[in-house]
């Protein structure tokens, strides 16, 4: 088992050696993302972390004369770090020292730009600090056990834990009238026949640049990971002429923590409900596979593991020509599968058909109605989604015959007069 440990990257969990570099600049690109300059990094083998300081005596020398050398100020481990942990690194290392988890933190605060982004990102930082709260500084740390050394520092602790927790309390409630929010959204949208196109993939896939290609949508783009927070929903049209949804949404990582998947789970919901998934991967990264398997991973985390699912292969034009030809042969003997360029728009018409395939239909039903005149957002509805065959207005009700989609049908059910209750199939789509 190799432990890698990394200053401006320090630390460790376990990985391949194959793998060691690329997550090493993953880490560069997490901390580039925060706003830092990475300085140096270094690598440990170690056949397991240090319980009081991860890595070994050694290596914690040798990074802290590195640390002096460069005057960093900040040390960041590529693995989650125990509170003693980041304790005793501190102390050592005389700097701030952060983990893995701080870090896509860090980054998800920067970025969150709507209320709803921000009470997620708060809420998994809370979650985050409050078993690290002992320790975090002078202020807090606590002056000793047993009777009569329980002092001001302690008492402060304590009100620090209660009020992070209150507030843990406060955000909560508010997600939760999210997650009711959305569930009630898809509701309404489930009247309509407009089945939900789910966007996943590692960060930095591509998956923005692809909405917006799909879409004409202009939603931000941006090299750096996790420049999308806010999940964006937007219209999608077929070959067919069939409407879907789109929806885009946060990018996925190694070791995503879980309290920011908790934290999400309003917004990742949508994924789990869509009717397809495109699962965009970067076709030009050395680590495709590993990042292909961590997004399955959340995927089935999130329960969505056994959704329809095409795989999307993106960044086709950052291929040589050999190595385009060989995607394109792979890609095109898979039926599940499309490689395209969203930068360039290459295979982006192929890509569109396959959805359309697989997207499931939504029957027509030719039905007959009968509305009172007090349910006129309901006829409205149904003169937005369905052809109207006949109308007749009868005292104070409108009796409709209509061909309507059958996700339409259900939702009106309670309108459909008694003498035809079993809907009659149309053949029209």
């Amino acid at each position: 088992m190799n432990w890698r440990s990394r200053k401006g990257g320090p630390a460790g969990a376990p990985h391949s050696v194959e793998t060691a570099e690329d997550s090493l600049e993953e880490l560069r690109e997490l901390a580039a993302g925060a706003g830092a300059e990475v300085l140096d990094s270094i690598l440990q083998q170690r056949e397991a972390p240090d319980a009081a300081t991860f890595v070994g005596r050694g290596k914690l020398d040798e990074l802290k004369g590195l640390a002096e050398g460069l005057s960093a100020d900040l040390v960041v481990f590529d693995s989650d770090l125990s509170p003693t942990q980041l304790r005793n690194l501190e102390g050592a290392l005389d700097c701030r020292v952060i983990d893995r988890t701080q870090l896509i933190l860090d980054i998800f605060a920067r970025h969150a730009r709507t209320r709803e982004g921000q009470l997620q990102v708060e809420l998994a930082q809370l979650n985050y600090l409050l078993p690290r709260l002992g320790g975090q500084g002078k202020d807090l740390s606590r002056l000793g056990g047993g009777i009569g050394t329980r002092g001001p520092g302690e008492q402060k602790l304590e009100l620090d834990r209660r009020r992070i927790r209150r507030r843990i309390a406060t955000l909560e409630e508010a997600l939760e009238h999210v997650r009711q929010t959305r569930t009630l959204q898809r509701a309404k949208r489930s009247g309509v026949p407009l089945p939900t196109v789910a966007l996943v993939g590692y960060t930095n896939a591509g998956k923005s640049t692809l909405f917006n290609r799909l879409t004409q949508a202009s939603v931000l783009t941006s090299s750096r990971m996790f420049a999308t927070l806010d999940p964006t929903m937007r219209a999608l049209h077929l070959p067919s002429r069939r409407g879907a949804l789109l929806s885009d949404t946060v990018g996925f990582i190694r070791g995503l923590p879980t309290a920011l998947v908790k934290a999400f789970r309003a917004t990742l919901e949508e994924v789990r409900e869509a009717a397809l998934i495109l699962h965009v991967t970067d076709a030009s990264s050395p680590s495709r596979e590993e990042q292909d398997r961590h997004v399955r991973l959340v995927l089935e985390e999130l329960g969505a593991a056994d959704k329809p699912c095409l795989m999307v292969l993106n960044k086709t034009d950052k291929l040589n020509e050999e190595e385009r030809a060989e995607l394109l042969r792979t890609a095109g003997a898979e039926k599940d599968s499309a490689a395209v360029s969203a930068l360039s728009g290459d295979g982006i018409e192929n890509l569109l058909a396959l959805i359309d395939a697989r997207i499931p239909g939504d029957p027509i039903q030719t039905v007959s109605f009968r509305f009172p005149y007090s349910e006129g957002a309901a006829l409205s509805l149904l003169y937005e989604n369905a052809r109207i065959v006949s109308r007749r207005d009868k005292g104070k009700t409108v009796e409709v015959e209509a061909e309507a989609p059958q996700t339409l049908v259900a939702r009106l059910n309670r309108f459909i007069t008694p003498e035809n209750s079993k809907p009659k199939a149309s053949h029209r789509r």
